[in-house]
């Protein structure tokens, strides 16, 4: 619609012709979803049979782009929010897309925070326990589960990371870190989680790994930050479990960097019962509607 076609319209006929024009970028922008899911379907053709359809790591980089190249007064969570929906019903197409989360607070919080980043609409089975909720992702009936996030404060029977020290197969690993999104806004789930799953951890353009560490009960908490540091490893928390009447303690260790266990620098590690094992990667959630 040129100026000079406003100036001779009423305000009805003006609030016509963009709302026509607003059907016509609608029309154009389902056009382009649709031709989005029919590459999903090559891309899933291609794929390995029987592959875990999850990629965590391509899937923040995708809203990371988006973000960088936004522009407007559309806020930059909106983008966010439409780009997960879309993500979570284009992986959906390509098999089982259950997720299975672990509701350990009574308010329903986990389960929020799940919908808000796999979809709204994806099937999710609660359960009350971490194992039960890991339990799904061993046994395939679910493609990933959302647990708590590891605490100092946690009992030995909460703290669910313990049991991927053991590489049991499928081998499941940490892949995300939710929410991805971040400061909350007034009424969001407030809780934090990780996200497991039989598929490996995929790199985004930022990431942090989650190291598991088997150590004697003397361990002290200075002697471990002092050969993390020593072997190059920039760790920004640290969780050292001592097992009443064990002679063997866990740690779990939040490095910087997408870590693979054939990393020299896990090798270098002194003072270990057993290799170190890189229990998963999370892409580093994205921060505030400016940044």
């Amino acid at each position: 619609m040129t100026d000079t076609q406003t100036e001779t319209q009423s305000p009805a006929e003006q609030l016509a012709a963009l709302r026509a024009e607003l059907d016509r970028i609608d029309n154009q922008m389902h056009d382009l979803l649709m031709q989005r899911a029919g590459v999903v379907e090559r891309v899933g053709a291609l794929g390995a049979k029987g592959r875990v359809p999850l990629r965590p790591g391509r899937e923040a980089d995708i809203v990371r782009r988006l973000l960088d190249r936004h522009e407007g007064r559309l806020p930059r969570r909106t983008i966010a929010r439409m780009w997960r929906e879309l993500l979570a019903g284009t992986t959906g197409m390509q098999g089982n897309y259950t997720i299975a989360v672990c509701q350990a607070d009574p308010t329903g919080g986990f389960t929020a925070c799940a919908r808000e980043h796999f979809g709204a609409s994806t099937p999710m089975r609660a359960h009350r326990t971490a194992a039960q909720a890991l339990g799904e992702v061993s046994a395939g009936t679910a493609v990933a589960a959302v647990l708590p996030m590891p605490s100092e404060e946690e009992t030995q029977g909460e703290a669910w990371w313990t049991a991927l020290l053991h590489r049991d197969e499928p081998r499941i690993h940490v892949v995300a870190r939710l929410p991805f999104w971040r400061p909350r806004s007034e009424g969001a789930p407030r809780v934090q989680a990780l996200v497991v799953s039989a598929a490996a951890p995929d790199p985004s353009r930022d990431d942090r790994s989650l190291i598991g560490l088997e150590v004697s009960d003397s361990m002290s908490r200075a002697r471990l930050s002092t050969i993390l540091t020593a072997a190059g490893l920039a760790a920004s928390n640290t969780i050292l479990r001592r097992v009443p009447g064990s002679p063997v303690a866990h740690a779990l260790v939040d490095v910087a960097g997408f870590i693979i266990e054939s990393d020299p620098r896990l090798a270098a590690l002194p003072d270990l019962l057993r290799p170190a094992v890189v229990l998963g990667a999370y892409a580093v959630p994205v921060d505030g509607d400016t940044a």
